[in-house]
């Protein structure tokens, strides 16, 4: 999935680039020193040619042998000043900006954390990952050197102009012929410019997906064969960009070549007429040194132009895509960015707020829910539609129903991965939406049927479902309870880190280490999505054995689709077409609903054929 933007039309670079002034605000007086040391730095390389001028009227015309040593003693001193003027700027800016960088990151990350489901399902990781690495380094390398340098130039440029126009007129009036089409020539330069430096940002980011994903899913490309479509699609993202990139530098070498070429014609027309004017006797050799020698000091000023403004909308454009993420809307109850920090309000497991009066013992109650993935056509049926469904406190609830039906979608919404379309979710009779997302998720346990492990150890993932605090008696019930022993055998015991999404392990491990993070924190309520799927028949009856005991102090709501998960709970729900159309106990439901029955049988004489696959 690509997510190339191209700017808006009417963007300006430098209001899309005060948006960084928050971040910059608490680090100004540094970076305005650093400007202003430049600037002094940059403007006293302007005063060489008032020296120049002296020595060469002065001592030079004199035959003053003393008078020239001390002009190069004053010449000496001045770059002296100028190197340590610039030093100082350097050192001005770099402990900033690298804290600047620091909590843009930080602010990104926690963002992102907050951001809904819907969002990541959305967006490519790799352009996330774009994002908070290649835009923020750009905006980093902006803040340390354009930005400054394009104030320092314009000064600079200034100062120059004004010292050439009070040495001769004249000669500054040639000097400043080029202005009019320079200034012309990057105008149009910054409005391409900004379109190609956008559209390489964005593939570069497509490009990073597909490395991760390429990573992520060695095992797939390896096992069908398909690193040669994958190269292929890779050199085909590498040739688009490498295209892109030569845009970009087509354009450079445009606005460069008319920097360059003009002001040096006008140079070469200002020393053609000073030497004349000097042979007349109208100017004075030390005039035309000085008026030429300011010229060569403007050359950098007015070269970098191109390459101050190039760099200034990358910048503006990696602002644009920083902001086009922070701007996304968080789940609603999440804190929102303020004063550079997130605070967490997470309570222990099965606590309530202080402030909020104690619950009734009402269970898990939907009461006329409905739900709509927001990216869905307008006129589509909703993916569920008016379930009303009690989960009576302490009760475990089997969710059935064929594929496609909405069971993932049902279990996402009590946990508020998804918020409801319409009607109402209460949890002991407490709505969840009046709930801070963090209580709610205290009370809550959830594991999925694809179960995610971190590139931490076998028990640092398992305890991220309990408070803090919680200890390895903890752990040890946990893994027991998901027949996750083995995590004892490994080469560091529950030390042992299992690497990135814990492809190190089976399947099966993976799964029952998911399950020993649902349990581990002795939830409230518990939502399991179907979490046996890749056990072993054996297997799966330990476990099961194990947690009906979890099931016995909990509420609990169970995507099953074996007969032997069914029978873990106390009654089953039947869903249908995004409605539930029938809800009893599993004998009662093999009896009177054929649906039910149809879907029972046919799962039961598939077991026969996994069992010998096995």
């Amino acid at each position: 999935m690509s997510t190339t933007h191209a700017p808006t039309k009417d963007r300006s670079a430098a209001r899309t680039l005060a948006r960084l002034w928050p971040y910059v605000r608490p680090v100004r007086v540094r970076l305005f020193a650093a400007a202003g040391v430049a600037v002094v730095a940059s403007c006293t390389g302007l005063v060489f040619p008032l020296v120049l001028k002296w020595m060469v009227d002065g001592p030079v015309a004199d035959r003053d042998t003393a008078g020239v040593w001390l002009g190069a003693l004053y010449l000496l001193l001045l770059g002296i000043a100028e190197a340590v003027l610039f030093g100082l700027r350097r050192w001005l800016v770099a402990r900033p900006l690298s804290r600047v960088e620091a909590e843009m990151r930080a602010d990104l990350y926690r963002h992102l954390q907050r951001l809904p489901v819907a969002f990541h399902d959305r967006w490519p990781s790799g352009q996330l990952l774009s994002r908070g690495t290649t835009d923020l380094m750009l905006l980093r390398m902006f803040l340390a050197f354009p930005l400054t340098f394009l104030l320092v130039n314009a000064v600079t440029i200034l100062v120059g102009v004004i010292i050439m126009l009070l040495q001769d007129w004249t000669l500054g009036l040639v000097i400043l012929g080029p202005a009019v089409p320079v200034i012309v020539t990057c105008v149009i330069f910054e409005r391409r410019y900004a379109h190609v430096a956008r559209r390489a940002q964005d593939q570069v980011g497509d490009l990073t997906t597909v490395v991760e994903e390429s990573v992520l899913g060695i095992r797939i490309i390896k096992g069908f064969g398909r690193h040669r479509s994958q190269a292929r699609a890779f050199r085909e993202l590498s040739r688009r960009l490498r295209g892109t990139e030569l845009r970009k530098a087509r354009l450079l070498a445009t606005i460069w070549g008319v920097i360059v070429t003009l002001p040096e014609l006008a140079l070469g027309a200002t020393l053609v007429l000073g030497t004349v004017q000097v042979a007349d006797g109208n100017l004075s050799a030390g005039t035309l040194v000085a008026f030429l020698s300011t010229a060569l000091a403007l050359r950098w000023p007015v070269e970098s132009i191109g390459f101050l403004l190039a760099m200034s909308q990358e910048a503006a454009t990696a602002t644009e895509r920083f902001f086009e993420v922070m701007d996304e809307t968080p789940e609603v109850g999440a804190p929102l960015r303020g004063a550079g920090l997130y605070r967490s309000a997470a309570l222990p497991r099965g606590a309530t707020s202080p402030h909020r009066p104690a619950p009734d013992n009402d269970g898990i109650r939907f009461a006329s829910v409905s739900f709509r993935y927001p990216d869905a056509p307008a006129d589509s049926p909703p993916t569920l539609d008016h379930i009303d469904l009690h989960i009576r406190p302490g009760e475990s609830m089997a969710l059935v129903g064929a594929t496609g039906t909405g069971k993932t979608t049902l279990t996402a919404l009590v946990p508020r991965l998804h918020e409801v379309t319409s009607g109402h979710i209460t949890l002991d009779g407490e709505d969840i939406t009046a709930m801070p997302r963090e209580e709610l998720r205290a009370l809550v346990a959830v594991a999925f049927e694809e179960p995610t492990l971190f590139s931490t150890s076998v028990g640092e993932n398992v305890l991220m479902g309990a408070e803090e605090g919680v200890g390895q008696p903890e752990l040890d019930r946990a893994l027991a309870v998901a027949q996750a022993d083995f995590a004892h055998a490994l080469p560091q015991g529950t030390d042992t880190r299992v690497g990135e999404q814990g492809l190190s392990l089976s399947g099966g491990q993976r799964q029952r280490l998911a399950l020993a993070r649902a349990v581990v924190g002795k939830p409230r309520f518990l939502v399991l999505d179907d979490p046996l799927s890749a056990l072993d028949v054996h297997t799966e009856a330990a476990v099961e054995a194990a947690l009906r005991q979890v099931l016995a102090d909990t509420t609990a709501l169970i995507v099953a689709h074996r007969p032997s998960t069914v029978l873990l709970a106390d009654r089953v729900a039947l869903l249908a077409d995004g409605r539930i159309t029938a809800v009893g106990t599993h004998q009662e439901l093999l009896r009177t609903n054929a649906e039910y029955a149809h879907l029972m049988s046919g799962v039961q004489s598939a077991i026969p054929e996994q069992e010998d696959e096995r």
